[in-house]
């Protein structure tokens, strides 16, 4: 087999592992367990790890339960806070794993977001952390629909 055989366009078409994972991140324990989840299995598996932020507004702090807009803007405060903690996590830390990261900041609904987003970079795997609420253990948690929607395996780190 000559050179131009063993290094053909094919070998570079046909690659094992994945190519990008998206972690759902909000700044809680388990998000940030598994961000280092799937930083650690992104470096091993030389792929893209996509860390989705998304800040959305509970519904107690529609317009008209808030007149004042006070609730609004410390909710916002909060979400800057947190935005700007995982940027710094990022760039202190991805460096030295040598690992391609982006930090994708949407608003709205999570389970929403994150669909869009690893859809957009056609993901291979979907992390996210436990839930903590106990209304998500009756309703369903964010893990649990996105199981549901049976794109990508899901890994759910407590």
């Amino acid at each position: 087999m000559g050179d131009d055989e063993r290094l053909s366009p094919a070998s570079e078409i046909c690659r094992d592992g994945p190519r990008a994972i998206v972690v759902g991140v909000d700044g809680s324990i388990s998000s940030m367990r598994a961000a280092a989840y799937a930083a650690g299995m992104a470096r091993r598996q030389s792929c893209r790890l996509v860390a989705v932020f998304v800040r959305s507004l509970p519904a107690v702090l529609l317009p008209m339960a808030d007149t004042s807009g006070s609730a609004a803007a410390t909710v916002v405060q909060a979400h800057d806070a947190v935005e700007q903690e995982l940027r710094d996590a990022i760039a202190e830390r991805s460096p030295a794993l040598n690992l391609d990261v982006h930090l994708v900041v949407r608003t709205g609904e999570p389970y929403t977001e994150l669909i869009d987003v690893a859809q957009q970079v056609q993901a291979d795997a979907v992390i996210v952390g436990r839930s903590t609420k106990m209304l998500h253990r009756i309703a369903g948690s964010l893990a649990i629909k996105l199981v549901r929607a049976g794109r990508w395996p899901v890994t759910v780190v407590p």
